[in-house]
Order: structure tokens, then sequence, then C-alpha cells
């Protein structure tokens, strides 16, 4: 994804890739430590162990294993768009959350940048609903394998065919629908939450097929951090605790 950026850019960067790339990764390196330090089994290893000892919902069914790994996806699927939603509702989450937003450009380095209390936030309630569901342990593996692909994918700044863009939204979220997610306005803030497939948000009334303006002129980001300089790997770590959360898109009426 990231040589595609190189190759057929979407929009011009607002600020130098380097600063941005750097503290984005870090973040990644700072979260795949904690969560293998608090999780050591992760989802796939609890998947397991609700199997073994024939936990949750679908372990009680007996259903065939390719219709189990297929329900586990699309159900997971559907607990990440749940989450999503609660993360832009509930203040508490939204100021971890808002380090994701604060991003002033997407790519693909904004699809694995989120704060490390969010990730264990996150890490819980996947691991409750796999409890809950007795998700297929092969399932698990393949949700997580997708769950990370298109979180680089959607958030990449990448160009393509308006005709090939509009084909995909049916099967997947693509760059330009969750763009529209990481716009400056509010309105377009609360929108477009899935990551994975893009029918949630057709259903349930937060889909949005196009910017107010055009995705080439848009703004990203947070309206109260627009100063590059306040964005430093030590300062989004710290958003959370010192940041104004502001009026979080969900309780904030369209303009």
């Amino acid at each position: 994804m990231a040589l595609w950026e190189v190759g057929a850019p979407r929009r011009s960067f607002s600020m130098p890739r380097g600063p941005r790339w750097f503290a984005n990764i870090t973040v990644v390196v700072l979260d795949s430590v904690i969560v293998r330090l608090l999780f050591a089994a992760g989802a796939v290893g609890v998947a397991m162990v609700a199997a073994e000892r024939n936990w949750g919902m679908l372990n009680q069914l007996g259903w065939p294993s390719g219709l189990n790994i297929l329900l586990t996806v699309i159900a997971l699927d559907f607990v990440l768009y749940l989450q999503h939603v609660m993360f832009h509702a509930i203040p508490l989450f939204w100021r971890f959350h808002m380090m994701h937003h604060a991003d002033l450009d997407c790519d693909v380095t904004t699809g694995v940048r989120f704060h490390p209390v969010e990730v264990v936030f996150s890490m819980v309630i996947k691991l409750g609903a796999v409890l809950l569901l007795g998700a297929a342990p092969v399932g698990v593996l393949v949700f997580e394998i997708l769950l990370n692909a298109t979180s680089m994918f959607n958030h990449s700044n990448i160009w393509m065919p308006l005709i090939v863009d509009r084909a995909l939204r049916w099967m997947i979220v693509t760059p330009d629908m969750h763009r529209i997610h990481h716009s400056v306005l509010p309105q377009e803030t609360n929108s477009n939450f899935g990551f994975n497939l893009p029918w949630w948000d057709r259903l349930l009334g937060t889909y949005r097929e196009n910017p107010i303006r055009s995705h080439t002129i848009m703004s990203l980001g947070l309206e109260l951090y627009r100063n590059p300089r306040g964005l430093t790997l030590g300062r989004i770590l710290a958003l959370p605790f010192v940041g104004t959360p502001g009026r979080y898109p969900l309780t904030r009426k369209e303009e």
C-alpha cells in the first residue's frame, strides 16, 4: 500500500511524511508489546479454549465448520462496527480514539495508529465477543488478518478509478469511503464507521457517499489540533489525558 501511495497518490500531504511515520509506527510497536504482555493467548487462543470447553453460541449449535468460520468473520466485523460507534459516542472512549483522528493526513500508517489504551479496550471487547459467540478459531484468525489488511487498505492515500471504487464499496470499505470518516467536519466524522464490510453503514444509516468538499481538497484531522508541532509522538500519546475532546461527534448537531 505504501508503494501504491507513492506511485498513485490520491491527495497531496499537508505535512512531511517522516515525522508522521516515525510517530505512527512507534505507536504500532508499543501497541504490539502491550498486547503481547497483557493478552498472551490472543483472540485465537481464547477461541481455541472456548472450542475445547464448548463455550459460546456457535459451539452449542453444531453447524458445519465452514459456516461457523463465515459467521465468525461477519459477526466480529459487526461487533467492530458497533465498537467504533461507541468510541465516538462515549466521552471516555472518544478521548483515546481521538489520537487516531488527530492525524492531519490519512495514509497506510494511519490505519495502525491507535492509542495503547484504546487497543486494550478493543481487545477486552473482542475477547468477550469471541467467548459469547463461541467463535471458530480459524474464523478469528481470518478476521484478524482481514482487519489489519483492510485497515491499511482503506486508510491508504491511493488513487483508483471511480468505477472501481463504486464497485468495491459493495464488498469492502474503500479509501475514498473511509477518508470521509477522517474529515475535519464533525458531520462527516460521524459517518462511514466500517473497517472491513461496508454493509453496516448502509443498513444502519451511517453511510455517506461523498464528502462536502472533494477528496483532494477536504481537510482531515480534528478542529482543535491543526498544528503539526503539537502532534509529535509524546504529545499524541498524552492527548487523551491533557487534550480537549470538544464536542465529540455523535453528540454534535449537524451544521
